[in-house]
């Protein structure tokens, strides 16, 4: 793919002017238009030959029989990497994303739903955002509760406030005294780790265990082994309908791929997993994502953590034509708000 060190100046910067120009208006954009906008001292007839070269080179295409031009996906990738100066994100939105997205008690999901409901109130797209396994915040409390059948309520209260009821199947019945044990040291030994830490923890203690406390050890590491299953990632999506207004995206066969994409959420949590493995802006136009029903979408995700850690990805779907250093800034900035209101609540246990 060339890069912007192939074009000279003025390719840069006819290029730059009519990928403006079709982000603004989503129309074709023509020589003469070029020759008003661009600033430069040039002849319709030179930008024509220019524009020659750069549908050669792949970055415009000619649709249809129109006199102009648009940019192709590898075109808006050159212009989004090279072209565009990135711009920080307006105190007057900065002020509303602080103030929608609040910084007090709430779960880990509901902030996650107010961040995918504002993005896509304040770009006009689809929001979406990953909702982090709860196995990926310290633990508050735990409780066990014996039922029939060797079967164990497990009541589990996370550092984000989230409280889950988790039935498990033991192997043989524990008593209520051994749940009761056990719950206690877990809860006082290990209330602030992750889950993940704790069952590490428990196996490493059992093998340095003496055999008075082994007994009581070995059912608790049962019972976090159970208790502490990984459980299914999820992602939150608003706004779908608004794309139902970009006209790019208005065919019906179109659309209903995209709405089953977002409806089953396989494919779009694939790539949501991707884009949360890598700090920073990730951004796909087109066919990059590598999932039909996004073929003519952009999607730009951020990633977000707490306490130096990933944990999931947010961001928005669109047309390929947005407004990329208005969207991109916005996203970022979400991202950096939920990891500064997950730091607070671990650093709050």
């Amino acid at each position: 793919m060339p890069n912007h060190h192939d074009l000279d100046i003025r390719a840069r910067r006819l290029l730059r002017t009519l990928i403006a120009q079709y982000l603004a208006d989503g129309e074709p954009v023509g020589s003469r238009t070029l020759s008003r906008s661009s600033g430069l001292d040039v002849s319709p007839a030179t930008i024509r030959n220019v524009m020659a070269d750069l549908e050669e080179a792949g970055l415009v295409a000619s649709p249809h029989t129109s006199a102009g031009r648009i940019p192709t996906p590898r075109g808006l990738r050159l212009f989004v990497d090279s072209l565009i100066e990135l711009q920080p994100l307006p105190r007057e939105e900065m002020v509303r994303l602080q103030r929608e997205l609040p910084p007090g008690p709430t779960t880990v999901r509901d902030l996650m739903g107010n961040a995918s409901a504002l993005l896509s109130a304040m770009t006009h797209f689809a929001g979406v955002v990953t909702v982090p396994r709860q196995t990926d915040f310290p633990l508050r409390h735990i409780d066990f509760v014996a039922l029939p059948d060797a079967r164990v309520l497990v009541i589990l209260v996370f550092s984000d406030n989230q409280v889950q009821n988790r039935v498990i199947q033991l192997a043989k019945p524990l008593g209520s005294r051994e749940l009761e044990q056990a719950g206690n040291y877990i809860n006082e030994h290990f209330v602030g780790l992750r889950v993940d830490d704790i069952r590490a923890h428990l196996l490493r203690e059992l093998r340095e265990a003496s055999s008075e406390l082994h007994q009581m050890l070995s059912s608790a590491v049962e019972l976090a082994a159970a208790s502490f299953a990984p459980q299914n990632e999820d992602v939150l999506v608003s706004g779908q309908t608004n794309l139902m207004a970009y006209s790019e995206l208005a065919n019906l066969d179109r659309l209903r791929e995209l709405f089953e994409a977002f409806q089953k959420k396989n494919e779009l949590l694939q790539l949501m997993e991707v884009c949360a493995k890598a700090p920073g802006v990730r951004l796909f136009i087109g066919e990059e994502s590598g999932f039909a029903a996004l073929d003519g979408c952009s999607v730009v995700t951020a990633s977000y953590g707490a306490q130096g850690r990933l944990l999931g990805a947010v961001g928005v779907i669109g047309p390929t034509r947005m407004a990329y250093e208005r969207v991109i800034p916005v996203v970022q900035a979400t991202a950096g708000l939920l990891s500064e209101a997950l730091n607070r609540a671990a650093t709050a246990l």
